[in-house]
């Protein structure tokens, strides 16, 4: 087999790319570097030449806020950007993963939404990447939608490095409570998306830890963990006002993940625990 992750520099790419490697998959990541993914030809071309049996795509616009500004730029990384890649896919017959997010969901009520649920992106991000979800439905049939949320790894910034680095210089934090979803280690994530592009097993899945919980429940988990001392006081999210409307309700159902076969990610206070001993061992903690 032979696999292109595109979005190597991010966490999950990274991670992707690691894990292939250890199972002795031939691999190759790439970055903006290698092409633009608004440049259809230039993406297109690559993937031809490579001759992939599965491209990975986890690159995407992911700065959130910042794509209230730039709906066109958002669009045409995640929507535009992920038709390129499919129609090659869909050319030299290859299986495509496209990891989307919990944000294609309205976000409201209290129940974990299921794969086929109705969607109601409420932010500009959520809507490009559902339109990245319907380019690929729509141009392939051999692919693996699979939407994730809360995302961590060790390449690259995120919600529990930033709390550790708030750690340092505060005893007290204020974190939002009134959002519930489930954090998703990418070196969990890594593991399944390798075993996923072994079957034939496709469709729409949705792949996190398992286990539900706020971002101050998270930022607790994380500070208990760690050894350190500072006090979690939850808050409403209306007292962090931003540009991009964030879901209140993350939560999604992996029951399809099991039905198919699949092996359910760890607890999200296990995945936690493991990447505060990868950080340490990187000399980040």
């Amino acid at each position: 087999m032979k696999v292109l992750v595109t979005g190597v520099t991010g966490q999950l790419g990274h991670d992707c790319v690691n894990e292939f490697l250890s199972r002795g998959v031939e691999v190759q990541g790439v970055s903006s570097k290698d092409f633009s993914l608004t440049d259809g030809a230039a993406t297109e071309n690559y993937i031809r030449n490579y001759q992939p049996d599965v491209v990975v795509h986890c690159a995407a616009y992911t700065a959130v806020d910042k794509a209230e500004d730039e709906p066109e730029l958002c669009h045409a990384i995640n929507e535009e950007g992920t038709r390129h890649i499919a129609r090659a896919c869909a050319e030299i017959g290859a299986k495509m993963v496209y990891i989307s997010t919990d944000y294609v969901f309205p976000g409201d009520g209290d129940k974990p939404y299921e794969v086929d649920a109705p969607k109601g992106p409420q932010n500009v991000y959520g809507h490009s990447k559902l339109a990245g979800e319907e380019a690929v439905q729509e141009l392939l049939k051999k692919y693996f939608i699979v939407r994730i949320s809360w995302v961590f790894g060790i390449h690259g910034k995120n919600f529990i490095r930033t709390m550790l680095n708030l750690a340092k210089s505060h005893k007290e934090l204020n974190v939002v409570n009134d959002q519930i979803g489930s954090p998703t280690y990418t070196r969990d994530l890594a593991v399944l998306l390798a075993d996923m592009v072994h079957t034939e097993k496709y469709g729409v899945y949705h792949a996190t830890n398992e286990g539900f919980c706020s971002w101050a429940e998270l930022a607790a988990e994380v500070f208990r963990q760690a050894g350190r001392d500072v006090m979690v006081t939850p808050v409403d999210s209306s007292a962090y006002p931003v540009k991009a409307v964030r879901p209140k309700n993350s939560r999604m159902s992996t029951e399809k993940l099991v039905d198919n076969g699949f092996t359910l990610l760890p607890r999200w206070q296990d995945a936690v625990g493991r990447y505060l001993i990868e950080l340490q061992s990187e000399s980040l903690l």
